[in-house]
């Protein structure tokens, strides 16, 4: 057991080694899923108003008050900042409130606010929340300054209404969505579905990539005099098996905790979540044994193995989730191990699913291990006896 502990360290110490991979295994898939969530992650679509002036004063409140109460993520800035979250996209909609405005909505009198949009096509329909929740605002003050006008105090002109609000059924909108894709991603955070996905894209890339160093390994002669040595061929090959998974390992443990620790990823039960990424790197580290046995060159090796990985995380729905495929697309995702690998995250994920939930994608998945490491062992006991 030493030799193959032995063997797997030093594949693992030499794939870390290589400086190319620092940015491309620990910082590359955190900047992405970083990237996918603030973009398309749950709520990353959220309307974004801020409003610059009448700080305190009652106008502000009142809209801040109604915004919030529509749903809106309402902040406070200068004029200047808000002008500059407008040009640059970190806000929709700018409201500027002048000391007139404000005056003007205390005295009871019509006010006329500025409102600026930001120049994306989404910020069109925040205008259209933003001049409801204003309305809103227009219809409740108009209604306390007529009972005011009729004689009725301020204070129970307020508690009236108030009042009002409470026992009459303002008439609403319900909309029932029945379609089975949007509620597939419902309770969903933010970045939960991109790190599922990028950390199936990562892993198995990598160690497509890493077979090239099983390929130096065999043309520096490093396999044939670890082999000449008292070491039985099986340790040899499980050592390169072992050191294949060791690679896939060390990068899915780590984006599983860094997308925890720095994004709040939920996971799920940690026992089911481990043992498919356990199951998902057995697969990777054999896949990449079999290119590291077949090929006999290392930049085409590397090169064979980007576009492999690529092709397979995109049909396995790594880059879109596959609940938008076709139903053809669909048939031929459940041929890659991704595929498997991202249904079992979705049941445990978003449907808090236990160990026996996910035994069918858990079996499916060791059997592509067994399957690739049995064929990968095979093609590289022979690829010893061949010149390079």
């Amino acid at each position: 057991m030493r030799s193959i502990l032995g063997i797997a360290a030093v594949e693992v110490r030499l794939f870390l080694r290589d400086r190319s991979n620092i940015f491309f295994v620990f910082i590359f898939p955190l900047l992405l899923i970083l990237l996918l969530g603030s973009q398309f992650g749950a709520n990353s679509g959220q309307s974004r108003v801020a409003l610059s002036g009448g700080a305190d004063t009652e106008l502000a409140k009142a809209l801040s008050e109604q915004l919030a109460e529509d749903g809106v993520q309402v902040s406070a800035a200068g004029a200047a900042t808000v002008r500059d979250q407008l040009s640059r996209g970190r806000t929709d909609v700018g409201i500027f409130i002048s000391d007139g405005d404000a005056a003007d909505f205390a005295a009871g009198r019509p006010a006329d606010l500025e409102v600026v949009t930001a120049s994306q096509s989404a910020a069109q329909a925040v205008l259209q929340e933003v001049r409801a929740s204003i309305q809103a605002v227009s219809t409740e003050r108009r209604q306390q300054s007529l009972l005011e006008s009729a004689g009725v105090g301020t204070a129970e002109a307020a508690a009236a209404l108030a009042q009002a609000r409470e026992t009459v059924e303002q008439p609403r909108v319900e909309l029932v969505d029945t379609g089975d894709v949007s509620r597939e991603f419902q309770g969903l955070g933010r970045f939960d579905l991109g790190a599922a996905q990028q950390l199936l894209l990562f892993v198995f890339l990598s160690s497509l990539t890493g077979a090239a160093t099983l390929i130096k390994s065999r043309r520096l002669g490093v396999v044939a005099r670890v082999m000449a040595a008292p070491v039985a061929s099986w340790q040899a090959l499980a050592g390169q098996a072992l050191g294949r998974f060791g690679i896939a390992a060390v990068q899915g443990g780590y984006i599983m905790a860094g997308t925890a620790l720095l994004f709040g990823v939920d996971w799920g039960n940690p026992l089911p979540a481990g043992l498919v990424l356990v199951v998902f790197c057995a697969v990777s580290a054999a896949a990449a044994m079999v290119i590291g046995s077949v090929m006999d060159n290392d930049a085409a090796a590397a090169g064979v193995g980007v576009g492999a990985g690529l092709v397979l995380a995109g049909l396995g729905g790594s880059m879109v989730p596959p609940e938008f495929f076709s139903e053809t697309l669909q048939a031929v995702s459940w041929l890659t191990p991704h595929r498997w690998a991202y249904d079992a995250f979705a049941d445990i994920q978003r449907h808090n699913g236990s160990l026996a939930d996910i035994l069918p994608q858990l079996g499916v998945l060791a059997a592509m291990a067994l399957g690739l490491l049995a064929l990968g062992s095979y093609l590289l006991q022979r690829s010893l006896g061949r010149a390079l």
